[in-house]
Formats: C-alpha cells, sequence, structure tokens
C-alpha cells in the first residue's frame, strides 16, 4: 500500500517506515511536489495533525496521514506540549529548544514527562486519529547522539538510557511514534 505521510523530517520518515515494514510504501511530501511549509496553528496536537493532513489532502487530492507529537513536562504545566517544535521561537532548533528545556528544569525535583502523539488518517474520505504515548522524565544533561528533537534528554520510564542512546528498533517498539504507527498500521491493515 502507498500512502503519504506529510512530513519533510527526514528522521520522522525514517522512524515511520521502520515500523510500518514492507506492507507500506512511504511516499514524502517532496515526492508528491509539495514544497511548501504545513500550516499547525492549532492549539492542541490533534488540530495540528488534521491541519497539516487535509491540507495535503486538499491541494494534492492523496490520501495522507499526518502526526503532531508534544512534550509534555509535568513541573512546567505541561510544556512545551503543541509548542514542542518552536520551544526557544523562529528558526526551529533541537540544540535551542533542548537548551531551553533545561534551563527551565533548572533546580526541579519533578522530572516527570511524557511524549504524545497523534496521527490524523484521510483515506476514502474518512478521517481517523490515532494516539501513542510514551512516560518518561527528563534527565538533567544530553546523552546519546541518535534520534532527534529532546531524545538526548529523554528516558522512558523501565530503562536506563535515552531515546537518543536506543537503535532505531528499540525507539519504535516502545515509543510514543512507535505507538501511534502502530495503531495506524494495525487499522490501515
Amino acid at each position: 500500500m502507498k500512502i503519504c505521510f506529510a512530513t519533510n523530517n527526514k528522521k520522522k520518515i525514517e522512524e515511520v517506515k521502520s515500523a510500518l515494514g514492507e506492507d507500506f510504501t512511504i511516499v514524502s511530501l517532496e515526492e508528491i511536489g509539495c514544497k511548501e511549509e504545513l500550516p499547525e496553528t492549532g492549539d492542541t496536537l490533534e488540530h495540528n495533525a488534521f491541519q497539516k493532513a487535509r491540507y495535503v489532502k486538499d491541494n494534492y487530492g492523496v490520501d495522507c496521514f499526518a502526526d503532531d507529537t508534544g512534550l509534555e513536562v509535568e513541573a512546567l504545566d505541561g510544556a512545551p506540549g503543541v509548542y514542542s517544535g518552536r520551544f526557544a521561537g523562529e528558526p526551529r532548533s533541537d540544540e535551542r529548544n533542548v537548551d531551553l528545556l533545561l534551563s527551565k528544569m533548572a533546580g526541579k525535583d519533578n522530572r516527570k514527562a511524557r511524549f504524545r502523539t497523534v496521527i490524523a488518517l484521510i483515506m476514502n474520505g474518512e478521517e481517523h486519529a490515532f494516539e501513542g504515548i510514551a512516560e518518561g522524565k527528563i534527565i538533567y544533561e544530553r546523552t546519546g547522539t541518535g534520534g532527534f528533537g529532546y531524545d538526548p534528554v529523554f528516558v522512558p520510564n523501565g530503562f536506563e538510557k535515552t531515546f537518543a542512546e536506543l537503535t532505531l528498533e528499540e525507539k519504535n517498539q516502545i515509543s510514543h511514534r512507535g505507538k501511534a504507527v502502530k495503531a495506524l498500521a494495525d487499522f490501515l491493515k
């Protein structure tokens, strides 16, 4: 099955291709000729995911899915949440986002956090949503070189390593995106 993943993030595409396996051919925005930045003006992950998927469906006429992910930190009242990608402002920078997070977490004992992903699917004229959550904690400094975003400072519950230290296969088994993609794949199959 061929389906468009409404993102230009190569790391996300790699993760999703790995999680979906051989049954699916993932087509990127670039491959359908979409070069513009997709709208993300919602105040919830769900809103943003559907906004991106509807934009692709309306403007390019292809069935697709889009995701939005947020890191929700308990000590920061759920921030950065829906603003995770732009936490430190424009232009987007994983490095600056992590720096800002670590500075806001300085001196805080409560390190509980969770990643939450919502995938919006538009297929055959119907809309569906899938969610994945990974509970964990924010550590005090970056560890690991894999992954992207906040992965170097997030340790999932039950693990001693950050997402950035896990292999892609290990991460896909337990991550928020991996869980949401599994729900999407189960639905598509």
